[in-house]
C-alpha cells in the first residue's frame, strides 16, 4: 500500500501539468454546464437560437426513435410552410437544415445513456478539448507554453460561451479537429512501435472525418490542411498508413452520406440549398475544366475556374467587409489575445533560424486556415442580432473563428513569457505570470457573463422570462393550433405548429387561409398600431378572406392575434 502511494505521488510530480489541467477541465465542465442546468428544466427545454433548437430536436428524435424526420400532414395543403427556422419541409416531412454530424453522434450517445444528457455533451467534450489542446500545442511550442496556453483556453470567452450554449456545432467540431490533428501528428512522429503509429493514423482519420460531418462547410480548408501535412511528410508515409487514414476518414463520412441520401436524395446533398447548388456547380465546372484542358479548349478554362471560385465563396468575396469583421471580432472584442498574439508572432519569427520542420508546418497551416476563415465567413454579413450594428459574442463570426482564436493562444503565451522575463527574480516572474493570468481570467469571466449584451446572465434572464411568456401563449391557444411568428418559433415549437412569416407576401397569405380552414390560426409578433390592423383587415388579409383580431397582449412588446375568415353578415 505504501509502495503504491509512493508511486502515485511520484507520477503526479512527474505529470503535474496534466494532473492540474484535468482538475481545470473538471471545473470547466461544471461551470459551463451550470448555464443549461439552471435554465433548462424537465418540462422546459428551450434554446436561444434556431440552430440549437433544430440540433437538440433532431438529436433527441434520433436517440429515441432512430429517425431524422417528423411528418407534418398539414404541410401537404400549405406548401410546406409549417416549419421553424433551421428546419425544412419536403412534402410534409420536416428535416434538419444544418449539418448532420453532431445530431447523429450526440443522438447515438443519448440513445445509450439518456436524451437528458444532450445539453451537457458539449461542455464535456470541451473539457476534454483542453487536454487535447495541451497535448497538441506541446509538440510545437514545448510543455511550458502548452500548459499556460491550455489555461488561457479554459478561460477564453468564446470557448466557454459556446460550450455553455451547447447545441451549436462549433465547439464539438473544434475539439474533434484538435484531437484528430494531435493523433495525426503523433503518428507522423513515428514511434518505434509500428502498431502504435497505425492506431494513431486510424483514430486520426475517424476524428477528422467526424469533424468533417459535424461542419461540412469547413472541408474548404480542412482537406487542403490535411494535404499540406501529408505532402510535408510524404517521405515518412507508406501506402498502409495512407490507406488506413483514408479508410477511417471515409468510414466516419458514411453516416452523413447515408442520411444525405435518405433525406435529400443524394450523398453529396445536405440541408442547405445554397451549399447543394455550390457543390453541383463545382462538380459541373470541374468536369468541364478537365474536358477543356484535355481538348486544349482554353477559352472556357477561365470561365470554369471563375465558376469554381464563385461556388466555393458562395457568400461572395468582400475584402473590406472581411477586414472590418476581423477588426470587430478579434482586436476589438479580444484585445489581449490580438496584441499578445501579434507580439508573440513577431518573437516567433525572430527565432526562425532555430525553427524545425514542425514550426514551419504549424505556421503554414495556421496562416492558411486563418485566411480562409476570415475571407470565407467575413465576406458575409450575419445578422444573428436584430441590431445590425451590434458586434457581440453571440454573433456567428465568433464561433466560426474558434480555430483562428485557438491557434493564436500559443503566440500570446510566448509574449506573456517574454514580458515577464524582463524581471530577473524567479519568484517575481512566477507571481507576475499568475497575476496576468488571473487578470485575463477575471476579465474573461466578466465578459462572458455580462460584458456583452448577449452575455450568459442576460441570456439566462431571457430564458426565465420566456418561460412565463410561453406558458401564457400556450394557455391562450389550442394544442393543434398554428402560430405565425417571426422570432418566436424557437420558443413555441414543438408545443405548437409554427410558420415563420409576415403578411407582406400575397401567396403566403393565401396559404394562411388554407390553414385557417383546417386549424386554429394565430399570429404572434410585435404589437400592431390600430392603423396597421385596419390596413390588414381592409386590404392584405381581406384579399384572402381573412381578418385579424387581437387576443391578448402577452408582454410589453408582443401581442397574440387570431386569424379567422370574415363572418358573413
Amino acid at each position: 500500500m505504501e509502495f503504491k502511494l509512493k508511486r502515485t505521488i511520484n507520477f503526479l510530480k512527474d505529470n503535474w501539468r496534466i494532473a492540474t489541467l484535468t482538475i481545470v477541465a473538471v471545473i470547466f465542465f461544471i461551470s459551463a454546464s451550470a448555464y443549461n442546468f439552471t435554465t433548462q428544466q424537465e418540462d422546459y427545454v428551450k434554446w436561444l437560437s434556431p440552430d440549437e433548437t433544430a440540433n437538440y430536436t433532431f438529436a433527441k428524435l434520433y436517440a429515441q426513435e432512430n429517425t431524422l424526420t417528423i411528418f407534418e400532414k398539414y404541410n401537404l395543403i400549405a406548401d410546406d410552410i409549417i416549419a421553424p427556422r433551421s428546419f425544412r419541409s419536403d412534402n410534409g416531412w420536416l428535416k434538419p437544415v444544418s449539418f448532420l454530424g453532431m445530431i447523429i453522434i450526440y443522438g447515438k450517445i443519448a440513445s445509450i445513456l439518456s436524451y437528458k444528457i444532450l445539453p451537457y455533451l458539449t461542455p464535456l467534450f470541451a473539457a476534454v478539448g483542453i487536454i487535447y489542446f495541451f497535448l497538441f500545442t506541446k509538440i510545437f511550442f514545448g510543455q511550458r507554453n502548452a500548459y499556460y496556453s491550455a489555461l488561457l483556453l479554459s478561460v477564453f470567452p468564446a470557448y466557454f460561451y459556446y460550450s455553455a450554449r451547447s447545441m451549436f456545432h462549433n465547439i464539438f467540431f473544434t475539439v474533434l479537429l484538435l484531437a484528430g490533428l494531435w493523433h495525426l501528428t503523433k503518428a507522423l512522429i513515428k514511434n518505434k512501435n509500428q502498431y502504435y503509429n497505425l492506431i494513431h493514423f486510424f483514430i486520426s482519420g475517424l476524428l477528422l472525418g467526424a469533424a468533417a460531418i459535424t461542419r461540412a462547410s469547413e472541408l474548404i480548408w480542412l482537406i487542403p490542411l490535411v494535404l499540406i501535412i501529408a505532402l510535408a511528410n510524404l517521405k515518412r508515409l507508406n501506402l498502409l498508413e495512407i490507406t488506413l487514414f483514408i479508410t477511417a476518414f471515409t468510414l466516419a463520412l458514411m453516416p452523413m452520406f447515408c442520411y444525405n441520401q435518405i433525406l435529400y436524395g443524394s450523398p453529396w446533398s445536405g440541408g442547405y440549398p445554397e451549399m447543394n447548388q455550390s457543390i453541383h456547380n463545382i462538380y459541373q465546372a470541374g468536369s468541364n475544366l478537365a474536358v477543356n484542358s484535355v481538348t486544349a479548349n482554353f477559352s472556357n478554362v477561365k470561365s470554369n475556374l471563375q465558376t469554381i471560385n464563385q461556388s466555393l465563396f458562395h457568400f461572395g468575396f468582400n475584402l473590406k467587409q472581411s477586414l472590418k469583421m476581423f477588426y470587430y471580432y478579434l482586436p476589438r472584442m479580444f484585445p489581449w489575445l490580438f496584441w499578445l498574439g501579434l507580439f508573440g508572432l513577431m518573437m516567433f519569427f525572430q527565432k526562425i533560424a532555430k525553427w524545425k520542420k514542425r514550426h514551419y508546418l504549424y505556421l503554414l497551416g495556421y496562416a492558411f486556415l486563418s485566411i480562409i476563415l476570415v475571407f470565407y465567413y467575413g465576406s458575409w454579413r450575419f445578422n444573428d442580432n436584430p441590431d445590425p450594428n451590434s458586434f457581440t459574442i453571440g454573433n456567428s463570426y465568433v464561433r466560426y473563428w474558434l480555430p483562428l482564436y485557438l491557434g493564436c493562444l500559443p503566440f500570446a503565451t510566448m509574449a506573456l513569457f517574454k514580458l515577464t522575463r524582463l524581471f530577473k527574480n524567479k519568484k517575481i516572474i512566477t507571481s507576475l505570470r499568475i497575476t496576468i493570468f488571473l487578470f485575463i481570467a477575471a476579465y474573461s469571466v466578466y465578459f462572458v457573463l455580462s460584458g456583452s449584451e448577449e452575455g450568459l446572465i442576460q441570456s439566462k434572464e431571457n430564458q426565465i422570462n420566456q418561460r412565463s411568456e410561453l406558458a401564457k401563449v400556450l394557455r391562450l391557444t389550442e394544442s393543434n393550433s398554428v402560430i405565425i411568428t417571426q422570432y418566436h418559433d424557437k420558443l413555441l415549437f414543438p408545443e405548437r405548429k409554427v410558420v415563420v412569416g409576415l403578411f407582406n407576401d400575397k401567396s403566403l397569405v393565401d396559404r394562411y387561409a388554407r390553414l385557417a380552414a383546417e386549424l386554429p390560426l394565430y399570429y404572434y409578433n410585435f404589437t400592431f398600431p390600430q392603423k396597421d390592423i385596419d390596413y390588414l383587415n381592409e386590404k392584405r388579409l381581406a384579399e384572402s378572406g381573412l381578418q385579424i383580431k387581437p387576443v391578448e397582449t402577452v408582454t410589453d412588446s408582443f401581442t397574440l392575434y387570431q386569424l379567422n375568415f370574415y363572418e358573413k353578415k
